[in-house]
């Protein structure tokens, strides 16, 4: 039995029309399969978590949607038993498509999903904040705090984005916010401290990120050593006293090249804590974590199996 965990909404209602294309093939080929569709944010965590707790035997869960879906599931699968993860990107973003190589071709994801001859044990991540009871939430891609969240915060409401992904220029809008987001960021200060041991303090941040992949916001390459499998956060810090100097970052980084040298401070760690001095905007992997100054990231290495 195959699992589907769908959101026909993704990118604009892209999601059901690759939704109709996976289903119309499942059929022709008499395959065995359920499905589940989203209707509102949270179903697809619900069903992730319904399809795994206390279950021991093992499962092939298979998102239909984009890197928020991916998210929503990651945050509700049980561990309970084997789970074998597969991805039919449909979103607007699909940084984890990118970063595994996955066909944009529908029909090629799914054949890999049916017949599988390669898995990868990947890492994700946990983002834990708040004051008095701790929230935690799981990531794939990346995590962050700042402008970069800022930008996922508004694109969560962005009628642009909406637009824009009807026209197949679903990038061009976390561009088109990234623009705006530069012109109204403001720095804090803070520090953080790798892996409890090495503590860094900044003047003037923008923005802080976490890694599991090399992108996050539809093919920003901020971190391009970070390794999915290493069991590491590869961490960007975004600190200077002149704000224009972010800007030839951003278009570095929106065509995945990196010619800034030592301007955007890297470091690797299994585990991070931030604290800035005022709260900022943070995402996980492009959904909302509201505003904060303190988090707590951590690497969890290999523990999820994905086809690719």
């Amino acid at each position: 039995m195959y699992y589907f965990i769908v959101n026909p909404h993704s990118k604009s209602g892209k999601g059901e029309k690759i939704w109709e294309k996976v289903e119309k093939m499942l059929n022709n080929w008499q395959i065995d399969y359920q499905c589940f569709r989203t209707e509102k944010p949270g179903d697809a965590k619900m069903f992730a978590r319904q399809l795994t707790e206390g279950i021991k035997e093992p499962k092939i869960i298979t998102a239909v949607g984009g890197d928020g879906t991916v998210n929503e599931i990651l945050d509700g699968l049980s561990f309970c038993g084997p789970i074998t993860f597969g991805y039919i990107p449909a979103g607007s973003g699909n940084d984890l498509a990118r970063s595994l190589r996955l066909p944009k071709s529908p029909k090629k994801c799914l054949k890999k999903i049916l017949y599988p001859k390669y898995h990868k044990q990947l890492d994700y991540g946990v983002i834990s904040y708040g004051e008095g009871v701790i929230k935690h939430r799981r990531f794939c891609v990346s995590s962050g705090i700042g402008m970069d969240a800022a930008v996922c915060h508004n694109l969560l409401y962005s009628r642009s984005k909406t637009v824009l992904n009807k026209l197949h220029a679903g990038r061009l809008a976390y561009a088109l916010v990234g623009a705006k987001q530069l012109l109204l960021a403001k720095s804090a200060k803070g520090y953080i401290l790798l892996d409890g041991i090495k503590k860094v303090e900044f003047n003037h941040i923008y923005f802080i990120a976490a890694h599991i992949h090399p992108y996050e916001g539809g093919g920003f390459k901020f971190a391009p050593k970070a390794d999915p499998s290493d069991g590491r956060l590869a961490i960007s810090v975004a600190s200077y006293a002149d704000k224009k100097k972010l800007l030839p970052i951003l278009v570095s980084a929106y065509f995945g090249q990196r010619k800034w040298g030592k301007s955007l401070k890297t470091y690797e760690c299994k585990e991070v804590r931030i604290h800035l001095e005022r709260p900022m905007a943070v995402h996980a992997d492009g959904e909302s974590c509201f505003c904060q100054d303190d988090l707590q990231i951590q690497c969890i290495e290999k523990k999820l199996r994905v086809i690719v």
